[in-house]
């Protein structure tokens, strides 16, 4: 069939995504399933930019170029030499074969949703077809606080008057820029000033982390004997976190309940395996510190990686495998949802490794110890403190650890070493007007659950909507 005799299609019509990592595929992969399920007639396409792009396969959607997964990951704060093994692996010529994809799909018709950083945008700004984007990698808490007051950063930072520079910023104010989805109401104010289409609809980040157990989701209140209370809200935790005037509550649950903390080493290979190492270490302090409580520890293991280094580290360490909770640990995990998880045990510790329950580990803990940068900003999302401590990369360095205090504030406490974990937990727990901002600075940064539904919705009318000239005023 010749070109000429190939249809074409209007914006609202066709929709290509382009997505350059993992975290970003799983951002794009909700919006999308949103559009599957309220727009049947738009014709779905996809092209990820970084890895093979497995979740869009899984949900049918089709891939129209080359993919290949690069040593980095597509990690946005990868260092020099991450970037030159991703070169000597092919990745300007897998760009270049990815532009042309593009150019080839875009001459029928259609819209493009960049989701992730400056790479998809450019890529949809040169496809010469209308776009829309989804920023997850920039913030303009990394330079300013919630007032827009600026925080102590290097001279070159913010030097354009926001975390985006002006050539993205020219990409996201174009005519054929039809929406822009920052990532939170911040970055929204400031980008609007540029005349640039911004949307606060929140970050699909916090979307499909439901429990799918009720006893980790009020396990508050099976802890203090109050099961008939039917919402989390009620919780004496929610409680303290919601006015530090109901401290009482919740220091009675600290001196007398449990206390369970979610484990978070990060996704990536090798070092992944690492961060566990370290983990374990701030574990062993969190164990003396809190002699005298029943501690629960969630393992949330991402499921690409393999558990028997865990396991090998975990019994050098002295934790024993045990085929599922004693009945005098904690009445929350009787239900665990992961059928297959694995359990294991160490003076009054009990810790659950899981990788098909991370919602649940989430929503069930009081706190975290975290080596990650998603599941970090998720955790904090719900209302609640995480410590962090810099392992040796690629991704969670010290450098990255200080940005991502910036980023989600308050709600992180970042330590040198991982033996200072605990005594940073028992500060926090100890401090109910703390923990109250902390609750509000989550739900502030990271935004309430449902963007991926709303981002949908305001996608298609902004489609709909004839091209405007914005730089005619």
């Amino acid at each position: 069939m010749l070109p000429s005799q190939l249809p074409h299609y209007s914006a609202n019509e066709r929709l290509l995504c382009l997505s350059n990592g993992h975290g970003e595929d799983v951002i794009a992969i909700r919006i999308l399933q949103t559009l599957q399920q309220n727009f049947s007639s738009l014709k779905l396409a996809a092209l990820p930019l970084v890895g093979e792009g497995r979740a869009y396969t899984q949900l049918g959607i089709p891939i129209i170029g080359p993919v290949k997964a690069m040593p980095s990951g597509g990690f946005i704060h990868m260092d020099g030499r991450q970037f030159a093994r991703d070169v000597q692996s092919g990745l300007l010529q897998l760009t270049l074969a990815q532009f042309r994809a593009i150019r080839h799909w875009s001459k029928q018709g259609g819209s493009i949703l960049a989701v992730g950083d400056i790479v998809p945008l450019l890529l949809a700004w040169l496809s010469g077809a209308p776009y829309a984007f989804v920023g997850t990698a920039k913030s303009e808490y990394y330079l300013r606080d919630d007032t827009g007051h600026p925080l102590r950063r290097a001279i070159w930072e913010g030097w354009s008057g926001s975390v985006y520079v002006p050539w993205e910023r020219w990409l996201m104010s174009h005519p054929r820029c039809r929406a822009v989805f920052p990532r939170d109401s911040l970055t929204t104010r400031i980008l609007k000033r540029w005349s640039i289409p911004a949307f606060d609809l929140g970050n699909p980040m916090m979307d499909g982390l439901e429990p799918r157990s009720t006893q980790l989701a009020l396990h508050e209140l099976v802890a203090v004997g109050r099961q008939n209370r039917a919402s989390p809200e009620n919780s004496p935790l929610a409680a303290a976190q919601s006015s530090p005037e109901n401290s009482l509550s919740y220091q009675s649950l600290m001196e007398s309940g449990y206390l369970r903390v979610v484990l978070l080493p990060g996704s990536r290979p090798p070092e992944a395996y690492e961060n566990w190492q370290q983990i374990l270490q701030a574990m062993d302090g969190v164990v003396e510190t809190f002699s005298t409580r029943s501690l629960t520890f969630f393992g949330a293991i991402a499921p690409n990686l393999n558990l028997e280094p865990l396991f090998y580290m975990l019994q050098a360490q002295g934790w024993q495998p045990v085929d599922s909770p004693s009945k005098s640990a904690d009445p929350a995990l009787q239900q665990f949802p992961d059928s297959i998880a694995h359990w294991f045990s160490y003076k009054q510790a009990t810790l659950v490794l899981t990788q098909h329950a991370f919602g649940d580990c989430l929503h069930g803990a009081d706190c975290a110890i975290a080596m990650t940068g998603t599941g970090t900003e998720q955790f904090v999302g719900l209302g609640k403190p995480a410590v962090i401590f810099p392992g040796k990369g690629p991704q969670f360095t010290l450098k990255f650890a200080e940005s991502q205090t910036r980023l989600l504030g308050p709600s992180v406490t970042l330590v040198a070493k991982p033996a200072q974990a605990a005594i940073a937990l028992q500060t926090l727990l100890q401090d109910p007007e703390q923990l109250h901002r902390i609750a509000e600075n989550g739900h502030r940064r990271m935004g309430r659950p449902g963007a991926a539904e709303r981002i949908a919705h305001c996608l298609i009318e902004q489609l709909e909507q004839p091209t405007k000239n914005r730089w005619s005023h």
